[in-house]
């Protein structure tokens, strides 16, 4: 299995592509990942050094990767984090190029746009570019509830509503592609107070896999989760088993990192969990 990773980069921690790449290694997939930017540490600190590319950059790149003739080979493409309109030029480029030599790939986007905590963090127009021309282009979609929100215009506050915004989601997405959608941090007026729910959906049906709610608010984890989520759905075929392969693995990544009490997700340290997780949940069909 060949991805295409287009993401951010830091030396120290664990986001973007530094929060995706060694898990599907991991797991035995070829990353050839292109980074966006390259940072000392990820923004949440206030503090960081480094670089931003330019989708000139993403471009030369992805031209030099065809060269080899590889094109044709890559499975799927990923994109988190899009820092500017240029960025996200370049990822639908490649998404294209991709598309053109292997019309069987998945395009998996990562909708990033802001979360509840926060609010929208990314730079004006790169909403608006996810929802008018990435996402129309992507066959997996990832958002959290807060953007999953903004993208339709949808309150998920419960089960139901959350079910009409991702089918109101799949409606805009890849048409030939198998329209899979991952909704991530989704509490409901159904959901206990001390679990989160993720709700995965394709085809029309809807699985909910309910986890234990961890004290833990960690940058990189919905990287991680896209990631993983994108190659079990690349590997097994199955939207159910995806959703519970990545859900049992994140949260065992999480626990594992809250009872550390670090910072950082420990990726390396708690990597055993993206290969066989501690704790295995199942999703019901909802």
């Amino acid at each position: 299995m060949n991805i295409l990773s287009i993401q951010s980069w830091v030396a120290y921690g664990h986001v973007g592509n530094a929060s995706a790449v060694f898990p599907l290694q991991r797991l035995g997939a070829e990353v050839w990942a292109i980074n966006t930017v390259q940072f000392s540490n990820h923004t949440g600190y206030g503090d960081w050094t480094g670089q931003v590319f330019t989708g000139d950059d993403v471009h030369a790149l992805v031209n030099g990767i065809d060269r080899r003739g590889a094109l044709a080979r890559c499975d799927a493409v990923l994109s988190g984090y899009m820092g500017d309109a240029g960025i996200g030029e370049a990822v639908l480029n490649a998404v294209a190029r991709v598309r053109a030599a292997n019309p069987g790939m998945l395009y998996c986007c990562d909708p990033v746009i802001g979360d509840d905590d926060t609010g929208v963090y990314v730079r004006p127009g790169i909403e608006a570019m996810l929802r008018e021309r990435a996402l129309p282009q992507a066959d997996i979609a990832t958002p959290n509830r807060f953007e999953l929100e903004r993208l339709t215009g949808i309150d998920c506050s419960t089960l139901d509503r959350a079910k009409a915004a991702i089918a109101q989601l799949q409606a805009t997405m890849h048409a030939p592609g198998p329209r899979a959608v991952l909704l991530t941090s989704l509490d409901t007026d159904d959901t206990p107070t001390d679990c989160i729910d993720l709700l995965a959906a394709e085809g029309g049906a809807f699985h909910l896999l309910r986890t234990p709610r961890l004290p833990v608010q960690l940058n990189g984890a919905g990287d991680v989760i896209a990631a993983l989520f994108l190659f079990h759905r690349l590997r097994g075929g199955s939207v159910a088993r995806a959703l519970e392969s990545a859900g049992s693995s994140v949260h065992g990544l999480l626990r594992r990192t809250a009872e550390a009490g670090s910072r950082e997700i420990l990726t390396v340290a708690a990597q055993d969990e993206f290969v066989e997780p501690s704790l295995r949940l199942t999703s019901v069909p909802c």
